[in-house]
C-alpha cells in the first residue's frame, strides 16, 4: 500500500509501458499482476461453468420438450384423457405410491437444527492479565527457575496474546490460591455468566430446555458441572444431561455434534451447550518446559449456545447447522501422546505438549477435510482434485497435489485460536487471506486461548464487524487432545445487525483489527 501511495504521488505523466519497463519490473521481482488477474478470472469462469453445467445441459432438453409439446393438438390431449379413464386402477396405484414415498421422505429426513443464539462470557476488569502481570505473578510464586522464567517470557512475547486477556482471580493473587473452592467459583462465574446472558437474549425459560451438554477438559468436580447448571437454574427432572471431560479444545464441536444427534430423536426440544475451561487447579508450577507452554497461552473464558429443532424457531434463529465432521487419530501412538496430562519428575501434574503437535494437527486436518470436502466444495473444485489425483496416482505424473479452494465453499472461517503457530499453519495450508484469519488472530490477541469456547468469540467478532450476511457459510475448525480435529458448518439465516447485538466485542470493535507484532516485548517491572 505504501508503494502504491508513492507511485500515485509521483508527478511524472503516465506513459505506455515499454520493454525497458518490463525489464525493470522483472529486476525488482514484482509479480505480473495482469497475468494473475487473468488467471483469477479464468478460474472463476471455470468454477461457474462447472457449477452450472447441469442447468446448461437441461436448457436444450427443455427446449426440445417444449417444441414437442407445441406440436400436440387438442385431440391428442382428449385421447390421453380417455386412456387414463380406462386405467383407473393403475392411476390410483401410482398416485398412492407417490403419496407413500413422499410421506416416507418427509418422515425419515433429518430434523433441521437451528442455532437460536449464543453468548460469550466477558470477565471483569479485575481479572485482566497483561504480559507484565503474568511474568510478575510467575516470578512471585518462587516455583520457576530463572531459565524457565526466561523461557516463559520468550513464549509469551511470541504468542500473539495482547494486554487485555483474563485470568482467574485465584491465580492473580499473591500468593496464588489454586484450591477446589476457587476452581468452583471460577466455573460458576464463567458458566452462569454466559447462560444468564443467553437466556436474556432468547427469552427461553430454563424449564423449556430438554438437553444439556457441558464440556470442560481438565476440571471435573463431583457433582459435575452439568449438575451445577441443573441446580442453579432448576432445570426439569427429565432433562438429558451430559458432562464431557478430557476431550481438549475440540470438545465444543463434539458437544454440538452430540446435541444435534439428540435433537434428531427429541422432537420440539431446546439443547443448551456450554463450552468452557477452568485453569485454577490445573495451573502448572513445575519446570518441565513442555508443560509451561500451556501456562503462557490459556486464559479465562466460556460460551453458551442454544440449539433448537423447532420449525417455529427458524425465523428468529441466527444459523442452521449444515454439517459436523469428526476425526479421531487416537489409534496412532504419536497422535495419542502429543497432548498428555501427566506428572513431571517432581510429581507435579501438568499438560505436556509434544514437538510433534503441529505435524499431528496437519495430518488430522487432512483427514477431516478429506471427509468434509465432498460435502461442501463445488463440483468444479472436486473435479480438479480428482483429475490431479488420477494424474499422480494412475499416470505417475510428477505434479503437485491440488489443494481445493475452500474460499469457494465458505465466506467465513473460525479456526481455533490455539496459538499463533496453529493459525499461521492453517492460513498457509488452506491459502486463506488476512481477512479470513482476522477473527482468529484478534480473538487470540484479545482473549487468549479460551480452549473450546474460542470459536464462539471468533464468530462473535465477525458479527460485531457486520460481516455476516444471510446465506453466508461459516466453517468452524477445532483441534484437541486424543488427537482430534472436528468441523462444523453453519449457514446464516439472516443478516446480523451489529447495532442490535450484545457480545464481548461490541464496545470495542472499532479498535480492531490491530497489528500483532511477531515479538511483543515484555517490559521489566523495574
Amino acid at each position: 500500500m505504501a508503494e502504491e501511495s508513492r507511485q500515485s504521488s509521483n508527478p511524472e505523466p503516465v506513459q505506455v509501458q515499454t520493454a525497458s519497463s518490463e525489464e525493470r519490473r522483472s529486476n525488482n521481482n514484482l509479480p505480473n499482476f495482469l497475468l494473475s488477474v487473468r488467471l483469477k478470472y479464468v478460474k472463476l469462469g471455470y468454477h461457474y461453468l462447472i457449477s452450472n453445467a447441469m442447468y446448461l445441459m437441461l436448457v436444450p432438453l427443455l427446449g426440445i420438450a417444449l417444441a414437442h409439446l407445441s406440436m400436440l393438438t387438442f385431440l391428442d390431449f382428449v385421447q390421453l384423457w380417455d386412456q387414463l379413464k380406462f386405467n383407473l386402477v393403475s392411476v390410483t396405484l401410482c398416485s398412492g405410491l407417490l403419496v407413500f414415498l413422499t410421506t416416507l421422505y418427509f418422515m425419515s429426513r433429518p430434523r433441521k437444527v437451528y442455532l437460536v443464539n449464543f453468548a460469550c462470557y466477558k470477565p471483569d476488569v479485575d481479572c485482566t492479565c497483561t504480559r507484565e502481570i503474568f511474568m510478575e505473578r510467575s516470578a512471585l510464586t518462587g516455583s520457576f527457575t530463572e531459565e524457565n522464567l526466561a523461557f516463559q517470557k520468550k513464549i509469551l512475547e511470541r504468542s500473539g496474546l495482547g494486554q487485555k486477556t483474563y485470568m482467574a482471580e485465584a491465580l492473580l493473587r499473591v500468593p496464588p490460591n489454586p484450591c477446589m473452592a476457587e476452581a468452583r467459583k471460577e466455573a460458576e462465574k464463567v458458566m452462569f455468566g454466559a447462560i444468564d446472558e443467553l437466556l436474556a437474549k432468547t427469552g427461553v425459560k430454563a424449564k423449556d430446555i430438554g438437553i444439556l451438554v457441558v464440556n470442560c477438559s481438565v476440571f471435573n468436580p463431583t457433582p459435575s458441572l452439568s449438575a451445577m447448571a441443573v441446580n442453579r437454574y432448576k432445570l426439569r427432572g427429565n432433562i438429558l444431561s451430559y458432562n464431557l471431560a478430557g476431550m481438549g479444545c475440540s470438545a465444543g464441536l463434539i458437544s454440538i455434534d452430540l446435541a444435534e444427534q439428540l435433537l434428531q430423536v427429541q422432537p420440539n426440544s431446546y439443547a443448551l451447550v456450554i463450552s468452557m475451561e477452568t485453569a485454577t487447579v490445573n495451573w502448572y508450577y513445575g519446570n518441565d518446559r513442555s508443560m509451561l507452554v500451556s501456562n503462557c497461552l490459556f486464559r479465562m473464558g466460556g460460551a453458551a449456545i442454544l440449539l433448537s429443532n423447532r420449525s417455529s424457531d427458524r425465523r428468529r434463529s441466527k444459523y442452521q447447522l449444515i454439517h459436523t465432521v469428526r476425526t479421531h487419530k487416537g489409534a496412532d501412538d504419536k497422535c495419542y501422546n502429543c497432548v498428555f496430562q501427566r506428572e513431571d519428575d517432581a510429581k507435579i501434574v501438568g499438560v505436556s505438549l509434544s514437538k510433534d503437535l503441529m505435524a499431528v494437527a496437519g495430518e488430522a486436518l487432512k483427514t477431516n477435510i478429506t471427509t468434509l470436502g465432498p460435502l461442501v466444495l463445488p463440483m468444479s473444485e472436486q473435479l480438479l482434485f480428482f483429475v490431479t489425483l488420477v494424474a499422480r496416482k494412475v499416470f505417475k505424473m510428477k505434479i503437485k497435489p491440488y489443494i481445493p479452494d475452500f474460499k469457494l465453499a465458505f465466506e467465513h472461517f473460525c479456526i481455533h485460536a490455539g496459538g499463533r503457530a496453529v493459525i499461521d499453519e492453517l492460513e498457509k495450508n488452506l491459502d486463506l487471506t488476512d481477512w479470513h484469519m482476522e477473527p482468529s488472530r484478534m480473538t487470540l490477541y484479545r482473549f487468549g486461548n479460551t480452549s473450546s469456547s474460542s470459536l464462539w468469540y471468533e464468530l462473535a467478532y465477525s458479527e460485531a464487524k457486520g460481516r455476516i450476511r444471510k446465506g453466508d457459510r461459516t466453517w468452524q475448525i477445532a483441534f484437541g487432545s486424543g488427537f482430534k480435529c472436528n468441523s462444523a458448518v453453519w449457514k446464516a439465516l439472516k443478516t446480523i445487525n451489529p447495532a442490535k447485538e450484545k457480545n464481548p466485542w461490541i464496545d470495542e470493535i472499532d479498535d480492531f483489527p490491530v497489528h500483532v507484532p511477531r515479538v511483543a516485548t515484555v517490559l521489566s517491572s523495574s
